[in-house]
């Protein structure tokens, strides 16, 4: 590698953290005016126009806000936290394509290589909640641990089942392999699978467990405040673009489209599904513990199992894509038939419990 080299590849990593800085500012302002404009208010409105600067008076205030450093033995511990957290986030994009072009440095095996690095935020989460020596923080970094090291698996084969179709870990040559169709219409319940286990590894609602305020006050982050505690704030909303990132590559055709610049193509499809997360936020309550951990191992895993099995039966054959769609589909009706029914006569159970309690107590 030349000098040159060494310096465009610098230059490419100096543009791609601002550009992900100037994204999580934007996502933050977008954010506060969706859920403002479900929940029938306005939203910011006092800083700039519409409240366009509050991101930029948000950024200004965690500079400038005092870091408390609470009474605690492993001091390092608790100052690398922040980072272990944060580096990963964004080193996760070096590899993730926005064009077949503009992209940091392509790897061969780059889907690979998103899967390694993204489970280094584990350990920085438990390394905050250790060094906090808070119980709350204890109590959800062994949540956040728990959830994350859980909701990867399927993940995991979801993206085993996406790399059996396109036949290639190049994720230039995935997008690439969807020039027919996109992956969702052949994968539509490795998409669900994805988007959902994404959520859970992002924390956000409703598998906001390992923060839950009214439980836990505010997790493995309840003792970090000014820059320490941003960094983990940035690291969520980075980790929240690169889930619509790569669900518009793996699932939605990167940057393929008709008439419009790829790049452009690319923004609408991610922005969409950044959206539908946000509006996930406003509309679905948080979950009990007991129900997301059984939710994954009761129900995504064996059906991620199942939808590998289905792929490779596929691939093997020969069959049409349109069947590979439809069972799929019977796949995720069979899946939510199979929910309501236990949840039915979970209720049928409590509810009896119930009345033979009142009885005895008439008795």
């Amino acid at each position: 590698m030349t000098w040159t080299d060494i310096l465009l590849t610098s230059l490419k990593v100096g543009a791609m953290v601002g550009l992900i800085t100037v994204v999580v500012l934007l996502l933050t302002y977008l954010e506060r005016k969706i859920l403002g404009r479900i929940q029938m208010r306005m939203g910011p409105m006092r800083t700039g126009f519409h409240g366009m600067l509050q991101p930029i008076a948000d950024a200004l205030k965690l500079v400038l806000k005092e870091d408390v450093l609470p009474s605690v033995k492993d001091r390092a511990v608790f100052w690398i936290a922040p980072l272990v957290v944060f580096v990963p986030a964004l080193i996760l994009w070096v590899t993730i394509p926005f064009t077949e072009d503009l992209v940091v440095q392509n790897l061969e095996f780059g889907i690979l290589y998103i899967i390694a690095v993204s489970v280094f935020s584990i350990v920085g989460i438990i390394m905050a909640s250790w060094g906090s020596n808070n119980k709350y923080a204890l109590l959800g970094g062994a949540r956040a641990v728990a959830q994350l090291i859980s909701y990867e698996l399927p993940v995991i084969l979801v993206i085993l089942a996406v790399v059996m179709v396109s036949e290639t870990l190049d994720m230039r040559l995935i997008v690439q392999a969807q020039s027919s169709y996109p992956f969702i219409y052949v994968q539509p319940l490795g998409f669900l699978i994805f988007l959902i286990a994404g959520l859970a590894e992002l924390g956000r609602t409703p598998f906001d467990i390992p923060t839950a305020e009214s439980e836990i006050v505010g997790g493995p982050f309840v003792e970090y405040s000014g820059m320490h505690w941003s960094m983990f704030f940035l690291a969520e909303y980075a980790n929240t673009f690169a889930i619509g990132a790569l669900t518009t590559v793996l699932f939605l055709g990167g940057w393929s489209g008709p008439l419009l610049p790829g790049l452009l193509w690319f923004s609408i499809k991610t922005l969409s599904v950044i959206f539908f997360i946000f509006w996930l936020r406003a509309t679905l309550p948080r979950f009990r513990i007991d129900q997301l951990m059984t939710f994954c191992w009761k129900f995504l895993i064996p059906i991620s199992f199942l939808n590998i099995l289905v792929t490779g039966f596929y691939l093997f054959y020969g069959w049409p894509s349109w069947s590979m769609f439809l069972l799929s589909m019977a796949m995720i009706f069979g899946g939510y038939t199979t929910i309501r029914i236990t949840q039915k006569r979970r209720a049928a159970s409590i509810a009896e419990t119930l009345r033979l309690r009142r009885e005895r107590i008439a008795a």
